[in-house]
């Protein structure tokens, strides 16, 4: 069995909710980046034990929070030491624009998995763009290189897209079944 660890920030708890059905479907658990920039007591180690990474961050202005960037910049010592190497790694990311920039912060979360020589899992999803495709499907936002969400401005987690978050359960899904195929 493998052991997937979801690593995320969350300004406004839109993000926080995709996690958790990213988390939900690749069974893994969950470690929240602070409003300051930290990891929980144990969140290194968490991370250090995981077979498969999936990290995620709201996208502010075209990339990833400070928080999430202050993660990625203190995560430099496991790098110096190649701890994360040949792990699987993904990402997801929410905006409130239908573009926001997504790609930017998936851009940003692929570079920092590859700096630390891992191994990234795309969407693995057919996009919903078709005439008859409504916002509900699954990756109607189209993404092929990770999972993204928008979420209206003026609304909380809760008005989410049951689409998006089902995109994101399947995107969980698929990096806990690619961890597997590479435990064995």
């Amino acid at each position: 069995m493998t052991h997937t660890v979801v690593v995320y920030h969350s300004g406004y708890g839109h993000t926080q909710r995709m996690a958790q059905a990213v988390a939900e479907g690749a069974g893994a658990s969950l470690v929240a980046i602070d409003a300051d920039g930290h990891l929980p007591e144990g969140g290194w180690d968490a991370l250090a034990e995981a077979d498969a990474i999936i990290f995620g961050s709201p996208t502010y202005m075209g990339s990833v929070s400070w928080q999430f960037k202050k993660f990625a910049d203190a995560s430099s010592k496991v790098w110096f030491a190649q701890g994360w190497k040949d792990k699987i790694a993904a990402g997801f990311t929410n905006s409130a624009g239908m573009s926001g920039d997504k790609q930017g912060t998936l851009t940003t979360l692929f570079t920092l998995a590859m700096q630390h020589s891992m191994i990234w899992v795309s969407q693995g999803l057919m996009p919903a763009n078709t005439k008859g495709a409504r916002r509900d499907d699954p990756n109607y936002l189209v993404s092929y290189s990770g999972a993204m969400a928008q979420s209206p401005s003026d609304g909380g987690a809760s008005d989410m897209a049951a689409g998006d978050l089902e995109t994101a359960r399947q995107f969980g899904q698929r990096v806990a079944e690619v961890a597997a195929r590479f435990k064995r």
